[in-house]
């Protein structure tokens, strides 16, 4: 495994080393020893897996107390990722990246503690799995506006796109509850 960084500090890409022959393919998508190596000593409690269409968006979600770090990949399809920074002591407060996490790249990212996450679906379907770092406290769960103007990202939507209810109530950065 390899790390990328990301143009937000403590957001990384890991890179699995894959072995693939006329059968197929084979790699490591999660290993505490390997990853603790590379600087990232993470345990984590909840296996997530959700499956959405085309332009579903899912974020930018976060928990204010109980805050989750994240470990993403994508099984199936592909999606456009993003992390943005809700760390009011951070010199990177307020700002985002993006990436593209599919079934092809095998590509994994690290969201830390302390970020909102989401992610919107560019293929005809994706199949997402998270592992985190503690466990879903719906009652603690925040979401900011996927379309924030503020925040300005560039989502490569193709039509409308499809969100929960609660995404819709998202609040804006401005007015959002951060981190310290």
């Amino acid at each position: 495994m390899r790390l990328i960084e990301t143009d937000l500090p403590g957001v990384v890409l890991i890179e699995p080393k894959v072995f693939g022959d006329d059968r197929g393919f084979f790699f490591e998508s999660w290993n505490r020893r390997t990853l603790a190596v590379l600087g990232l000593d993470l345990e984590f409690v909840q296996d997530n897996h959700s499956r959405s269409a085309r332009n579903v968006l899912r974020g930018l979600h976060y928990q204010l107390q109980h805050a989750q770090g994240k470990l993403v990949r994508v099984v199936q399809g592909e999606v456009f990722d993003v992390a943005v920074d809700l760390r009011r002591s951070s010199p990177h407060f307020g700002r985002w990246t993006g990436f593209t996490l599919s079934a092809q790249n095998k590509r994994m990212a690290w969201i830390p503690p302390g970020f909102a996450h989401g992610f919107c679906v560019t293929s005809e379907y994706a199949e997402f799995l998270y592992k985190t770092t503690d466990y879903w406290h719906p009652e603690h769960e925040r979401s900011l506006r996927w379309d924030d103007p503020q925040l300005a990202i560039p989502w490569p939507l193709t039509g409308a796109p499809v969100l929960a209810a609660k995404d819709q109530a998202g609040v804006l950065l401005a007015d959002a509850e951060a981190y310290p």
